[in-house]
């Protein structure tokens, strides 16, 4: 009896999901017309290109803004809608004349965007605070903001438009959102290492979302064993006690063929085929579609190989061809339902300066010189700069993935200082998580226990393609500010509050988090400053403490948990129960509003913008431009 009921509702669910393909309905970089036009975002040169795909033409390329990080049509166009991740617009072009038409301001980090298709309404995620916000499409304004979770970033939109589905980027939890009163009723939680989840589509058919994501086991620090790639598959119908999430290691599904960052899927417009795309081994998966709610997919001949770095999948509305954004060819490569190419069409030009190209490429490739076994890149841990958001037990105890913004001004790095220039990182290629060849032609010192011999080892310059990751990893700056600020420069009258206790005598936080960056890291003091904050003694696998790197502040209000060990969930644990002893600022004798001020201050760094050069900047950078100098 229980399993016929079982088996009527999913029949239910099937039934309301009836054939639905327009263009807008997931997030991606990427979004196809009917008529084969295509948009495509390129996040690091600020500007969409118009595609043909019939002409297999570039037909015009639109400067929106800083890191567009999602595109959707508008109807059948020739408006859409762009999200500006770091200027915190939704920019509206006209595609026939190649302009902006408006720049409408949105809340904190808008990432993904998707359309209805009837033109009256777009959906936006908000990275931070999580958030999702409502766009009026005829009137180009915001009509409401909603919390879902944390760290949104995946959109899709349900086949009869009544929910949207929306993935959490650092646990991969997928959130149903009725779109009548904009409340989560229901989640689908997978594994707790469930890592990096960006995209998420819908079956048109199936009451079926599919999630492209990594697995991260932060216990193993081994090049075959920390990091996965994995496809969740989500069953769209009420809860029950039938298995509700279905993980596919992506690995073991394609025996043993490693693939690595898993980063979007696209469906069929019939919904008889999946393609997934794996942005760390250009690697890429057809599969077809299986009605069985068990097996779900079935691979279609073996993993193949595409373009650099692809980060954005379509399929065209009649399923005839599919187009692959491979972003360091700086191209869309088109090719037929069955992946045999059929030309590509370059989309914009190579960004900034040609080490830097080099530097990401290398930063996000899981193959030689990188990593050997192919499971882990660079950007796995640290995708565009940020951190995982995940604490992992190192040989030298528990280490917090650190955010790289900043980091060209903070030298020395690691929270023990043991590396005191980017081309140390020749140390973790070559070591067990990665277990590459390296960049550095010869041999180097060899690591002896926890001595931090690569202060010993002078590294730059002794590899064009090792300087070139170093100038890669140094060019994440602060170009945005705290979304918990009036204006820039001008701080809440309780931030203002917590500035003067940060900066007094009484509580000393400023003796450490001091400087532009909120830190005395500096490469010209030797042996590098570190500090006792009472932390070394938490972690019994604590190998290289109890004297702890400064941390810099700026961003802080976006890279819980806290302190090196991550033991901190918030700021205001930081400052109470993760501070017995005021060793890390005088604390214990303030009240509970002053704490909140405190973290209030806090929460609005950066407030204004940091200089481009300190006496602490290191040479292996992009060249500032001198405009962004003055």
């Amino acid at each position: 009896m229980f399993l016929r009921s079982v088996t009527a509702l999913c029949l239910g669910a099937l039934v309301s999901f009836p054939s639905f393909v327009h263009a807008g309905a997931s997030n991606s970089l990427m979004d196809v017309l009917p008529d084969g036009m295509l948009l495509v975002a390129n996040p690091d040169n600020g500007t969409v290109t118009v595609v043909d795909t019939a002409a297999k033409k570039a037909l015009r390329e639109i400067k929106v803004g800083d890191k567009p990080e999602g595109v959707a049509w508008i109807g059948n166009g020739p408006l859409a809608a762009v999200t500006v991740f770091r200027e915190d617009v939704v920019a509206f072009i006209d595609t026939r004349n190649g302009k902006v038409v408006n720049k409408l301001k949105v809340p904190n980090e808008p990432y993904g965007i998707i359309t209805n298709k009837n033109s009256t309404r777009a959906w936006v995620t908000h990275d931070y605070p999580g958030t999702v916000t409502e766009i009026d499409l005829k009137e180009q304004k915001v009509i409401g903001e909603h919390k879902v979770g944390a760290f949104i970033r995946g959109i899709a939109l349900s086949p009869k438009e009544d929910r949207l589905y929306v993935t959490e980027f650092y646990t991969g939890i997928l959130h149903a959102v009725d779109l009548k009163d904009y409340k989560v009723v229901d989640s689908w939680k997978g594994h707790s290492t469930d890592n990096l989840c960006r995209n998420v589509v819908v079956h048109p058919r199936r009451p079926k979302a599919y999630l492209s994501h990594i697995r991260s086991k932060v216990d193993v620090i081994d090049g075959s064993g920390s990091i996965f790639p994995q496809l969740s598959i989500c069953d769209l119908v009420p809860p029950n006690e039938t298995r509700r999430r279905t993980s596919i290691g992506m690995d073991t599904y394609n025996n043993l063929h490693v693939v690595t960052n898993p980063w979007e899927a696209a469906l069929s417009p019939d919904g008889k085929r999946l393609y997934t795309i794996y942005a760390a081994t250009n690697d890429m998966n057809v599969n077809a579609v299986i009605d069985d709610d068990y097996k779900e997919i079935e691979r279609v001949g073996n993993a193949i190989q595409i373009g650099k770095l692809p980060k954005a999948i379509r399929v065209s509305a009649d399923g005839k061809q599919v187009y692959i954004y491979h972003t360091m060819d700086f191209s869309v490569g088109i090719y037929d339902a069955n992946m045999r190419s059929q030309g590509s069409v370059k989309v914009c030009d190579p960004p900034k300066t040609p080490e830097w190209v080099r530097g990401k490429v290398l930063f996000s490739q899981a193959f030689q010189p990188m990593t050997g076994p192919r499971w882990i890149a660079c950007s796995s841990c640290h995708p565009d700069g940020l951190s995982d958001g995940r604490v992992w037990r190192n040989p030298e105890g528990l280490r917090k993935t650190p955010s790289m913004f900043g980091m060209a001004h903070t030298h020395p790095l690691h929270y023990s200082a043991d590396r005191d220039e980017v081309q140390d990182f020749e140390y973790t290629i070559r070591g067990r998580l990665m277990q590459g060849r390296g960049l550095v032609p010869g041999a180097i010192k060899p690591k002896m226990g926890f001595k931090p011999v690569e202060l010993d080892e002078p590294l730059a310059g002794r590899s064009k393609d090792l300087d070139a990751l170093a100038i890669y990893s140094n060019s994440f700056e602060f170009t945005t500010l705290s979304p918990h600020i009036l204006a820039p420069g001008k701080l809440t009258e309780t931030a203002e509050r917590g500035k003067k206790l940060f900066f007094s005598k009484e509580v000393n936080c400023a003796s450490c988090h001091s400087g532009p960056y909120y830190t005395d890291s500096s490469l010209a003091v030797k042996p590098f400053k570190l500090h006792d904050v009472g932390t070394g003694k938490d972690d019994p696998g604590e190998k290289m403490g109890p004297k702890y790197d400064t941390p810099s502040l700026l961003g802080v209000y976006r890279t819980a948990p806290y302190l090196h060990h991550g033991t901190a969930k918030t700021l205001r644990d930081v400052l109470t129960t993760c501070n017995k002893g005021d060793k890390h600022g005088k604390t214990s004798h303030l009240k509970s509003e002053e704490i909140d001020d405190l973290v209030d201050f806090l929460k609005a760094l950066p407030y204004e913008y940091p200089p481009y050069e300190t006496p602490n900047t290191v040479k292996y950078r992009v060249p500032v431009k001198k405009e962004e100098k003055d």
